[in-house]
């Protein structure tokens, strides 16, 4: 059968970080004979030349190539490529992982659609990726159409006919940005890119450690020299213009201008800072005009003015007072309809605990930035102006699985407000309405089992920033803040409070016991009854779903048995008839089985109340932390008082804990 993936994976003393890669490379839905892996052992000290040669030795489809130490990651990827026999080859880290279908669905998303390169959406544990590239399937992506020059990671489908039909080769030797050189040109000489935005096809993870080669500190000077070499292959392939304005603008925006903003500066010794201050602005003067600062955000395109202008205590003084934003929100509702949870909240960013204000001049609204006179007249000398589009500002409401940061987009309606702040001036606050349906939350399919939580995100005038929802709360949320069944074969979401901050989040399917400690703690035992021969209580969800029984009930106790009773939901009220005939003359615990689609069967949760019947068939529901009660006609036996000690039990006591303690000394 024809190879359709070779993995080619450059490693060194990967150490614990490798195990994740191979678990995710075995848990393939492409068959052995269909995708090969080769690993490429540049010289590792540890224990993987040995762990993977024999790993080769159980697999027949996975390689080991070991070689001398080349320093970094290019020779090492290079001899992959050689080595490779698949129609793609794909890059993978040794610290990352792939998910379980990811080389079977970019492959066959790759042939679908005839693409010489294919991206696959990327989930970042500690590690920033691009998020808007992935909202949606971009089955004929290219530089123009969507922001494919966010992504210039390796971790990547090509096929291998492109990657030697044009001799693409890593740049080999010790240097950072290679991958830049390689995927930019990819991009640029490709007939057709394919993004796959609906699978989460790569886990980009940062070691406990934080010694990824990408939070290294770096040599400024060999840095932007390598930097410079994919702007020369962005000008080799481009003509001057728009295009190549978009494309230069990724580097002065990501690698420059947010170097030098907020905390990201302020952290860095002050010579290391300034050292990077002079690289970057030799790039910035040598290379990119005025239509490339009008390709970036304003708040960006005044930084690189300042750096232009070389007023670098003007940087680091916008940078303290960018130290200070902070996205704010706040919880106005929460509420089920339909098996649908809808959220409303408002957003608003603040400076020093204090809401942003914006400048008003005639039909003008202005960024209220602290520059001084000299850099606004550089300012301005560049064209730059201070506009601040604050009718463009945004939010996102993301939900995000909290072991392995996989997220989803929510659908969101904002609307935007102007508040008048005093002379002249104004601040924005957006209030905004979002919907989850767990069923399709996870772009159209559902939810899977686990902790989600749930992400605010703050786009304005070139600030985007993230903060937890729910710490912050309106008197009425708690009120919404139900459990709720939903989906066929039916499961639990519950929104809860996190401990600590009390941000909310959602635990699918029951993942932890929760439904006990938060929606069955709110139950109150009083709204619990006996009508006749049945028992009616109040029940802790909403039911999305009206055909079928959606929970259970049984009677337990320990030693004696468990009997299940039908039970009949009625809106938020669950009545069962009560097998009198084996409950008779003993207190009850009841349970309430609520369905797992993950288990396949209900998970039984304690209720508050306890069910009593009397020998007399008598029934009655109590508080279940209520205690036991005494036998008819017995008199609780009353507590003889303490007798005094004698007195020579006493002296003995006295010399006893004297000896301890001399002893202990």
């Amino acid at each position: 059968m024809t190879i359709k993936v070779s993995v080619v994976i450059a490693v060194y003393n990967p150490g614990k970080y490798v195990e994740d890669c191979v678990n995710g490379l075995l848990r393939q839905s492409l068959t052995p004979d269909e995708f090969e892996v080769f690993f490429v052992d540049d010289g590792s000290t540890d224990e993987t030349p040995a762990r993977l040669d024999r790993l080769a030795a159980e697999h027949s489809h996975f390689h080991v190539i070991h070689q001398e130490s080349s320093g970094w990651s290019g020779k090492p990827r290079n001899t992959g490529i050689d080595a490779a026999r698949g129609e793609y080859v794909m890059f993978v880290d040794h610290d990352d992982w792939l998910g379980d279908e990811a080389l079977e669905r970019m492959y066959d998303y790759g042939k679908a659609n005839d693409a010489d390169v294919v991206v696959g959406k990327m989930a970042g544990i500690g590690r920033p990726v691009p998020q808007e590239l992935f909202r949606v399937n971009r089955p004929r992506a290219t530089v123009e159409n969507a922001p494919l020059i966010d992504s210039l990671t390796p971790h990547k489908m090509f096929r291998r006919e492109f990657l030697q039909q044009h001799n693409m080769r890593f740049k080999e030797g010790r240097r950072r940005l290679e991958d830049h050189v390689f995927v930019v040109e990819a991009y640029l000489r490709a007939r057709s890119v394919a993004v796959l935005g609906d699978y989460l096809c790569y886990y980009h993870i940062t070691r406990d450690d934080g010694s990824n080669a990408g939070f290294q500190r770096f040599d400024p000077v060999g840095y932007f020299n390598n930097l410079r070499e994919a702007l020369d292959v962005v000008e080799e392939l481009t003509e001057p213009g728009p295009l190549r304005d978009k494309l230069f603008s990724r580097w002065l925006r990501n690698e420059m201008v947010e170097r030098l903003r907020g905390n990201r500066l302020l952290k860095l010794p002050e010579d290391y800072a300034e050292d990077l201050y002079r690289e970057i602005r030799g790039v910035v003067t040598e290379r990119f005009g005025p239509g490339v600062f009008a390709r970036v955000a304003p708040t960006q395109r005044v930084v690189a003015g300042l750096i232009a202008a070389d007023l670098y205590e003007d940087v680091r003084a916008l940078a303290r007072w960018e130290a200070g934003i902070k996205p704010t929100g706040i919880l106005d509702s929460l509420t089920w309809e339909d098996g649908v949870l809808k959220v409303g909240f408002t957003s608003e960013y603040q400076v020093d605990g204090e809401p942003m204000t914006f400048r008003r001049e005639g039909e003008r609204d202005l960024l209220g930035l602290p520059l001084s006179d000299r850099a606004l007249e550089a300012l301005a000398g560049q064209d730059i102006a201070l506009e601040a589009p604050v009718g463009k500002s945004d939010v996102d409401l993301v939900v995000r699985h909290r072991e392995d940061a996989r997220q989803f987009y929510l659908p969101v309606e904002c609307e935007l407000h102007r508040l008048d702040a005093g002379e002249g001036s104004f601040r924005q606050r957006i209030t905004a309405r979002a919907v989850l349906d767990p069923e399709t939350a996870a772009a159209g399919e559902p939810l899977e089992k686990g902790l989600w939580d749930l992400h605010l995100r703050i786009k304005s005038c070139g600030w985007s920033k993230e903060t937890r929802l729910g710490a912050v709360r309106g008197e009425d949320v708690e009120a919404g803040r139900l459990a709720a069944l939903t989906g066929e074969p039916r499961r639990m979401i519950l929104p809860y409070w996190t401990d600590g901050p009390g941000n909310l989040s959602l635990d699918v399917d029951q993942h932890t016991n929760k439904l006990e400690r938060e929606a069955v703690a709110r139950m109150d035992p009083a709204g619990a009854v006996i009508e006749g021969s049945a028992v009616r209580l109040p029940l802790p969800l909403h039911v999305a779903a009206d055909a079928g029984d959606p929970v259970q009930l049984r009677f337990e106790r320990r030693n004696v048995g468990k009997y299940p009773a039908d039970a009949v939901v009625d809106g938020r009220t669950v009545s069962a008839a009560l097998p009198l005939e084996t409950l008779t003359g003993m207190r009850w615990a009841v349970r309430i089985g609520v369905p797992s689609a993950a288990r396949g069967e209900a998970k039984w949760t304690r209720l508050p109340v306890d069910v009593v019947v009397a020998a007399d068939g008598a029934a009655r529901v109590i508080d279940r932390h209520t205690p036991p009660a005494r036998s008819a006609g017995r008199k609780p036996t009353p507590k003889k008082p303490a007798q005094p000690r004698s007195l020579w039990r006493r002296a003995a006591g006295r010399v006893k804990r004297a000896l301890t303690n001399e002893k202990k000394s």
